[in-house]
């Protein structure tokens, strides 16, 4: 039988999702538990990995296991056996064909902000702080610019074998709340860094070093600005996957 679970984790433990030889992943954490739950190794397929530091409140994945009766009470079980920054949230039983990385429809992420030339320390783990002044405006003017399909090969950086650097974003939205702003992002897929360089590219028109006309000019191979940054990843969280499931 193969298992849809969503699970949400803080990275900053983490060199990532993805197993690595000389370095402590989520994927291992999840695919030890289950190994000492069922006895059986299994391999845990991710809707896509998450950099080192990144953060989830939705990572989906599945597995395949046999004998599994009651699935909230595995899932019980397996968060027993795993760490306090690691938690399977959902469990669900999905078609043999399903596949969490290649039949999602969407992913969600959200970047966290805060506008302050004081630094907060309840907040650094989970912001990145941003010495103000900030033209929100024109911030949230580059967040519009992005929507609908493009190539964002621009907005990528090296380490992602893709064939295609087109994608999709359905929605680019912020959030702002006193001195705090709040990044949503839904697509279709998102490229290695996208993220966070989409910030950066918001980040840098609100600063006033590039406007919303410099990032539209990437989308056909104009090369970044040297303006903008990749963000840390610590404020980064992977929000949610969707699939197209009853």
């Amino acid at each position: 039988m193969r298992y849809l679970i969503s699970v949400e984790y803080d990275g900053a433990a983490y060199a990532g999702w993805q197993r690595q030889k000389n370095a402590v992943t989520v994927q291992e954490k999840i695919e030890n538990a289950l190994e000492t739950l069922t006895g059986k190794k299994t391999v845990v397929y991710a809707s896509g990995r998450t950099d080192a530091g990144v953060h989830a409140a939705g990572q989906a994945a599945h597995f395949d296991a046999e004998g599994i009766t009651d699935t909230e009470k595995f899932r019980y079980s397996l968060n027993s056996l795993l760490p306090d920054d690691v938690k399977v949230v959902r469990i669900r039983e999905v078609p043999p064909d399903f596949h969490a990385q290649y039949s999602a429809k969407q992913k969600t992420y959200s970047y966290r902000l805060y506008v302050s030339r004081t630094p907060s320390p309840l907040r650094r783990a989970r912001y990145l702080r941003i010495n103000p002044p900030l033209d929100t405006e024109k911030f949230l003017k580059v967040l519009k610019t992005v929507e609908g399909e493009h190539d964002f090969k621009a907005f990528g950086n090296t380490g992602s074998g893709v064939r295609s650097t087109v994608r999709r974003i359905y929605s680019a939205k912020a959030e702002v709340f006193g001195d705090e702003i709040t990044v949503y992002l839904t697509g279709n897929g998102f490229l290695y860094n996208m993220v966070r360089v989409i910030v950066g590219c918001a980040v840098a028109a609100g600063k006033g070093k590039i406007c919303a006309e410099d990032v539209a000019k990437m989308f056909s191979g104009v090369p970044r600005p040297k303006g903008v940054k990749t963000l840390p990843a610590h404020a980064l969280t992977l929000e949610s996957v969707d699939y197209a499931l009853d």
